[in-house]
């Protein structure tokens, strides 16, 4: 009896793991928000590292993260890495930028479970604003897989990308409102500095 009931959960384990076996070999997770801001503001919270500090959803998990930042500030080659407790250890690389209109990563995570993936910004025009699609790519291993066969990945990671779009948006708005007054303030500097010198040429004869 005890070999039968033995026999029976080999064969279900070997049905299960072959079942998660068959799941999709690659993965993709997209979210999309529109931000009351020009492209050229948005892009410069995604090309460069420091700048993810202020909506990265990542970067509030763990309050001891460590990060280090290597090559250039911005752009192709930017590099950062972080380690820490609640995030694992990993490391990004800018590998492409096209100002106003993408920016593109390589994401490596090496701790706890190594993966290698890509992730992509698309930025459109959208009306007076901008169309933002944050999307990740990557290949799904066995343990990947097994992972996904209890855990909603998309819904989960998805989660997180509406959190930090949210505050994207939150930060290039207050950005772009800055912008605009302070280029509403020069104008109206401009104007008032040059009445006095149109009425003096009024009266000269």
């Amino acid at each position: 009896m005890l070999k039968k009931i033995l026999a029976g959960l080999v064969v279900v384990i070997a049905a299960f793991f072959a079942f998660v076996a068959t799941r999709p070999d690659e993965f993709m997770i997209s979210r999309s928000t529109s931000i009351n801001a020009p492209a050229t503001i948005v892009f410069e919270h995604l090309n460069d590292f420091h700048e993810w500090q202020g909506w990265s959803p990542w970067d509030k998990i763990d309050a001891d993260l460590k990060r280090t930042y290597s090559g250039p500030d911005t752009g192709v080659g930017a590099t950062y890495h972080w380690e820490g407790k609640e995030t694992g250890e990993g490391e990004m690389k800018i590998t492409d930028a096209k100002a106003g209109e993408h920016v593109g990563i390589s994401l490596n995570f090496i701790k706890p479970f190594p993966a290698e993936n890509t992730v992509d910004f698309d930025l459109v025009k959208e009306g007076e604003g901008t169309k933002v699609t944050w999307r990740m790519n990557g290949k799904s291993n066995f343990m990947s897989k097994l992972f996904g066969t209890f855990v909603n990945m998309d819904k989960m990671v998805g989660a997180d990308f509406e959190k930090g779009l949210a505050d994207l948006k939150k930060h290039a708005e207050a950005d772009a409102k800055k912008e605009a007054e302070e280029a509403a303030a020069k104008k109206a500097a401009e104007e008032a500095a040059a009445v006095p010198t149109e009425a003096t040429d009024a009266g000269t004869p």
